[in-house]
This record gives C-alpha cells, sequence and structure tokens, in this order.
C-alpha cells in the first residue's frame, strides 16, 4: 500500500473528510481526527487508537504496527507501515479508528447543553425565574436611563 491506498480508503469511510493539521495531511469524522499521514515520509499512516485496540494491533501483527513515540503513542496513537500492510488489513485498521472517532463524537454530544440553570435545575424555580428577571430589568434600566446616555455623549464629544 501507499500513501494514495490509505487516503482513498479513509475517504471511503462514511462522513470521512482530508484535512491538514501542522502542515500534515489528516482524515477527520464529524471535525476530529481519526488518522494522518504525518509520517509518510517515514513510510506510515497514523490512526488514532485507544491504547488497548493499539496493543491488540502490535501483538497481533508486529511487523506492521507500532507505538508512536513519546505521549501520543502512550495514549494509543500507532504507526502502520505502509509498504506492508495488504488491503483489507489496511482498511479495518482505518475503520477500527473512525469507528472509535464516530463513538468518541457521540459521547461528547450526549453532554448536558444549555445554560447553568437549565443543568442545575433552578430554570425550573419561578422565583429564581422572577429574580433574573428582575435583575435583568434593573441592569438594562440603568445602561439605557438618560444620565448614562449624556455620561456617553459627554465623554465622547457628541454633544448636540
Amino acid at each position: 500500500m501507499i500513501t494514495s491506498d490509505f487516503r482513498r480508503i479513509s475517504l471511503s469511510l462514511e462522513g470521512a473528510e482530508e484535512g491538514s493539521h501542522m502542515g500534515h495531511v489528516d482524515f477527520r469524522v464529524g471535525g476530529h481526527i481519526f488518522a494522518t499521514l504525518a509520517s509518510e515520509k517515514q513510510g506510515f499512516g497514523n490512526l488514532m487508537l485507544t491504547p488497548e485496540q493499539q496493543a491488540a494491533f502490535v501483538a497481533e501483527q508486529p511487523n506492521l504496527f507500532l507505538p508512536i513515540a513519546g505521549g501520543w503513542g502512550k495514549n494509543g496513537a500507532t504507526h502502520i507501515r505502509l509498504a506492508e500492510a495488504k488491503e483489507d488489513l489496511l482498511a479495518g485498521a482505518l475503520r477500527t479508528a473512525w469507528q472509535l472517532r464516530i463513538e468518541k463524537n457521540q459521547k461528547s454530544r450526549s453532554k448536558p447543553n444549555g445554560s447553568a440553570r437549565q443543568r442545575n435545575g433552578s430554570a425550573n424555580d419561578p422565583a429564581a425565574v422572577e429574580a433574573a428577571k428582575t435583575r435583568k430589568a434593573e441592569l438594562r434600566a440603568r445602561l439605557i436611563s438618560p444620565t448614562a446616555l449624556e455620561s456617553v455623549k459627554k465623554r465622547y464629544g457628541l454633544d448636540d
């Protein structure tokens, strides 16, 4: 396999897009990277796996897979030797990284949305809602009061 095969297979996965990170080609799904060609000059494609997935790939095919050096590798980033990889193996490895990224994207979307009041329940407390409305009305009155308007006009030389 060569880098064009890595690119073709990556982009064949549903929702996959080619991007760039720090001057290197990457492949994303849902805006997040699942594979890169950051090490293509050394003959590697890179997969973003879990440490457990990485360990399984390396144990099964140590001649094809190796952890990326440093902290990235400790967190699951894995090289695949493109020249020695067969298409079905490369496709399966890319699909694994792609599927992991999709699962992570879904988990991040399931986090609570909305304001802090909505998340902690005070949006349903009538007294808290009324107090917030009162504070907002008081602030609005101060911001657009005739005194405040005159102060702005004077400061910026906007006197009539």
